[in-house]
């Protein structure tokens, strides 16, 4: 009977904490989940109405014409294709070359794997500012070219020792037992190395292309006078800016487009940021379970 009740009261404990445990859970749900609700609402809600307040989870008015302004300037197509072009290339080369880099630095037979480690590091606490980069990035020809979204950010020290992390925790015996088949360097990092490295490179893509997306400031430096090399979230800022301007001269004007007065510049600034989020939302689900092993890097010795 003594036993019976102490199962029954460890029944009952743990039937409270998983109540608790989901009403924790659902609460931090809400409350991550109703920022972009709010923002989304805004952005499908008339501005005059806007105004007054009061939206929160639904538009009281519901309209498109915010989006409508900012999908009328001739440049946003361009941008949206460039920075499309950009994020893809970038995460590509950025994982190529990482991960290239990581393997060669995992391996214990490489002389100058201490070097080129400390080499990276060095970059990770000491840059040479902003003068001395636009001046190197100058020289080298790369102003008002579209390679200044890549060369640059080729090679990210952090990157590169998140991967070298991961492929030290691999059995070395894969690699050994891959030479004894008559494997060579390039063959083990393609056949061997690669597919085992699938959640850690997921969780770097997904870095790498956020970062991509989201830059604006190397456009801005490099590329501001070249209206085919422009991005998105350039062009958006571009557009934020012009409206908030705007919201005491009706007379405004970016692009030879005039904005529409009856857009306020937070409908506008709630619009941009569903246009620079969503295809960010679109591709975190297909890298998420991935994403989440490649979290856990490290968190389990075995």
């Amino acid at each position: 009977m003594r036993l019976a009740a102490v199962k029954s009261g460890g029944k009952t404990t743990d039937r409270i904490f998983m109540a608790f445990l989901y009403a924790l859970m659902t609460l931090v749900g809400i409350v991550t989940l109703y920022p972009f609700v709010n923002i989304l609402a805004i952005s499908l809600n008339a501005s005059e109405d806007t105004v007054r307040g009061g939206i929160y989870l639904w538009p009281r008015v519901f309209t498109l014409d915010n989006y409508r302004t900012i999908f009328q300037y001739s440049n946003l197509l361009t941008a949206f294709g460039n920075s499309v072009l950009r994020t893809l290339l970038g995460t590509l080369a950025g994982l190529f070359s990482a991960s290239l880099i990581a393997y060669s630095l995992s391996r214990k037979d490489f002389v100058a794997r201490r070097f080129v480690s400390l080499a990276l590091a060095f970059t990770l606490y000491f840059s040479g500012g902003l003068v001395p980069v636009y001046m190197l990035i100058r020289d080298l020809n790369l102003l008002n070219s579209f390679w200044v979204y890549i060369l640059p950010g080729l090679v990210s020290a952090w990157n590169v020792f998140i991967l070298r992390s991961y492929i030290d925790g691999l059995p070395y015996v894969l690699q050994e037992s891959a030479k004894l088949d008559g494997a060579n360097d390039l063959q083990i990092f393609a056949k061997v190395i690669l597919p085992l490295c699938k959640p850690v490179l997921a969780t770097i893509a997904l870095f790498l292309a956020v970062g991509q997306w989201n830059a604006w400031f190397d456009t801005f430096l490099y590329n501001g006078g070249r209206t085919s090399l422009t991005t998105l979230q350039y062009e958006l800022m571009k557009i934020l800016q012009n409206t908030s301007a705007s919201s005491g001269n009706s007379g405004a004007v970016h692009g030879g487009q005039e904005l529409a007065n009856r857009v306020s510049p937070e409908s506008i600034r709630m619009s941009i940021t569903i246009v620079a989020t969503v295809p960010i939302l679109v591709v975190y689900p297909f890298l998420q379970n991935y994403f989440v092993k490649g979290l856990t890097l490290g968190a389990v010795k075995s």
